[in-house]
């Protein structure tokens, strides 16, 4: 029988699990600064914890993270990871270099179930939500693989593979893990979550005492178009969705994102940065405009720079804070939208 991976575990439950085994309650919280702040894996090394109970955890327990299937290497530093979970699943992990930051862009789920049609991870359906573990093993790897030290300012944003707030118990244990000062430490200013509009999720998500900031993919500025786009508009459509935006509880230092993916002759006329303007009015909120990552088995493209800049300069007219992002790593298929198990043996 395979020992118990520990990775995962909240400081409440390594504290019980130490309790369990006739150890004092301390003992857990040593053991999960040493997991996550630390980001030690060998029970040997946890010389702070008595060699009894090393040897015990040492026969039971493991701290397991995903394994490095694959690694893709872009021209402009980003690497894209296929990485392998224990069931035969995979998920990728996107690592961005910045000259004073590291991102890491986290998957939430196996594939994902929301079908937005100008997104390649759509073509594999949903194939399972991901633990809490298994979101913070990305950055656990990921972190071994490219020798990110502790001191390192690392940003995490959950745009990955799958919409997170589907997944919204195990996305919040993780986030909740990652910013514990004596967990991974990073503050919650650094992480972001993403989601096409799950109206439920963002209310619940808004009632959490830790959480990320929140990043709403909007893609479009009315319904019908929309919905031809991200199908789960059917059932949240934006009135109702900028309705919930602006109920939400932001922190004084917070802004809501909101993504718009421009493709080309669909989204990115005149009239769509008007009717965008008016939608987002009076709402405390920035706008990353993202040229469409496109691929031969979708149909749309990106619009011209001219295009891009002008839809820009509409919306800065009206005083909405707005951001042209440059995806990374386009040409090793990194870039958002084109998470799809590119280059796996077995897909």
């Amino acid at each position: 029988m395979a020992n118990q991976n520990l990775l995962g575990l909240d400081q409440g439950e390594l504290e019980r699990l130490a309790e369990n085994h006739a150890q004092a309650r301390y003992r857990g919280r040593q053991l999960f600064r040493a997991l996550y702040h630390r980001r030690q894996r060998s029970f040997s090394s946890l010389t702070d914890l008595d060699r009894e109970f090393r040897e015990f955890l040492s026969a039971r327990y493991e701290v397991g993270y995903p394994e490095i299937r694959k690694e893709f290497i872009s021209q402009d530093g980003t690497v894209r990871y296929l990485l392998g979970l224990p069931d035969g699943k995979s998920v990728e992990t996107v690592y961005m270099p910045e000259e004073n930051r590291i991102t890491l862009c986290l998957s939430s789920q196996a594939g994902c179930a929301v079908n937005c049609r100008f997104c390649f991870t759509a073509l594999l359906g949903l194939q399972r939500n991901l633990s809490a573990g298994e979101i913070l093993g990305q950055v656990l790897v990921v972190a071994a693989a490219r020798q990110i030290s502790l001191r390192t300012r690392l940003n995490l944003v959950l745009m990955g593979m799958g919409e997170p707030l589907l997944n919204l118990t195990q996305v919040v244990k993780a986030v909740r893990i990652l910013a514990d000062p004596e967990g991974f430490a990073i503050p919650l200013r650094r992480i972001t979550l993403s989601t096409s509009g799950i109206i439920p999720g963002i209310v619940e998500l808004a009632q959490e005492p830790v959480r990320p900031k929140l990043a709403v993919s909007l893609n479009a500025s009315e319904d019908a178009q929309r919905t031809e786009l991200m199908p789960i508009n059917r059932k949240y459509p934006l009135r109702e969705l900028l309705r919930a935006c602006r109920g939400y509880p932001l922190r004084a230092w917070e802004r809501l994102t909101f993504e718009y993916v421009l493709l080309q002759g669909f989204n990115d006329s005149d009239a769509d940065a008007f009717r965008l303007a008016d939608l987002l009015r009076g709402l405390r909120a920035k706008v990353n405009l993202i040229p469409y990552n496109g691929g031969p088995e979708l149909p749309y493209r990106p619009p011209a720079l001219e295009r891009t800049l002008a839809f820009q300069q509409i919306l800065a007219r009206r005083h909405i804070p707005v951001f042209i992002r440059i995806s990374r790593g386009q040409d090793i298929c990194a870039a958002c939208g084109q998470l799809r198990l590119e280059g796996e043996a077995n897909p």
